[in-house]
């Protein structure tokens, strides 16, 4: 899989598997296995990336073959832990691979690109009450999911009835066995990484905001709030109309990563072309503490702005300013000049003033 292509497919898993983000002072870690049929797709046949907190930390995929850190704090794990999972995951590539033929064979697919998707992971909240969750899509539907209360596998689909009855059999009780994973390996390897990259988790970046509205029509304008350049990921933002009332937004994109390792997100909405009302963008952010950052969408009037006028008022007194320094410096050297040439000279004088 290319960088782009296996970027593509995380956010992907995310909306089919309903995952959210969390709270700023929680910590979650989560793993994204992921299987695909045809090895022409232009994507690995099986690849694995570890998240923490949405921060990649980890990555395998049949390509490389190597279970990779992503981020300098998590090589703290020395170089045996690195070893020993690259072996786990090269023996389950064929392991996968066999399930998702197996996907196919259980949908009556004998061809085509098919992906089948696990997600599993946990989270420490900040009131120290924990969670885990484990669940499977298949090509792009929510395909099943464990049951963290009972120890089971819930199907989502007709086509996962035969593996959620397997895995709960009395003999196999895999649910069981994955619930114990998430409640206690997962929870204390989730401890371990939060102290290894607490600095970088914990840093606290405050939001860019930019507005700006577009007329889509005589009575209607829409408008943006873009926010960006922040850091951790959760942020709230809301349109307000007169500082009040909350509008509802009829777009909102996702919040994506930057380079840096920021975060943005716009919010779009429609408003009445009128005037009289005014409307902000509120953000709510980690970095602000109990600030609530605001900033006002300025319309572009018909007739001159407020910054116009007074600029132009500003103008105005500067040039009455030299006009009486001028007419002033005229009087002062006049008694010198010759009677005769008085007329001559006004003229002249009164020429440069008018330019």
């Amino acid at each position: 899989m290319t960088a782009g292509r296996m970027k593509m497919m995380i956010p992907l898993i995310l909306i089919i598997l309903g995952v959210s983000g969390v709270e700023c002072d929680s910590h979650s870690m989560r793993y994204y296995i992921t299987g695909v049929s045809s090895p022409g797709s232009g994507l690995p046949v099986y690849s694995v990336v570890g998240y923490l907190d949405d921060k990649e930390i980890t990555n395998y995929n049949s390509d490389t073959r190597q279970y990779l850190p992503k981020t300098e704090w998590i090589k703290k794990l020395g170089s045996d832990y690195w070893e020993e999972e690259t072996q786990k995951d090269r023996s389950a590539e064929p392991f996968y691979k066999r399930n998702v033929q197996t996907a196919m064979r259980r949908f009556n697919q004998t061809g085509g690109t098919h992906i089948l998707q696990r997600m599993y992971g946990c989270e420490l909240r900040d009131d120290g009450t924990t969670e885990g969750y484990q669940q499977y899509g298949y090509d792009g539907r929510d395909f099943m999911s464990l049951d963290t209360q009972r120890g089971i596998y819930i199907p989502t689909m007709n086509e996962a009835q035969v593996t959620t009855e397997r895995w709960n059999s009395p003999d196999i009780r895999l649910g069981k066995k994955d619930q114990d994973y998430l409640d206690n390996v997962c929870i204390e390897f989730l401890r371990k990484l939060i102290e290894y990259g607490r600095e970088d988790l914990e840093k606290r970046v405050r939001p860019e905001v930019k507005v700006w509205g577009h007329r889509q029509s005589d009575d209607v304008t829409r408008l943006q709030c873009l926010v960006y350049g922040f850091h951790p990921r959760p942020v709230d933002v809301k349109w307000m109309r007169n500082g009040e009332d909350q509008l509802p937004s009829d777009e909102m994109s996702p919040i994506l990563p930057h380079p840096d390792g920021t975060y943005q997100i716009r919010v779009s909405v429609e408003v009445p072309t009128k005037e009289g009302d005014t409307y902000s963008c509120h953000v709510d952010h980690s970095s602000l503490k109990d600030e609530t950052l605001r900033v006002i969408w300025d319309p572009p009037g018909n007739g001159l702005s407020l910054g116009v006028i007074i600029g132009a008022v500003i103008g105005i007194i500067a040039l009455l300013a030299v006009v009486i320094a001028v007419v002033y410096w005229i009087k002062k050297n006049q008694a010198g000049y010759k009677s005769t040439n008085t007329s001559d000279t006004s003229s002249d004088y009164s020429k440069e003033v008018k330019a």
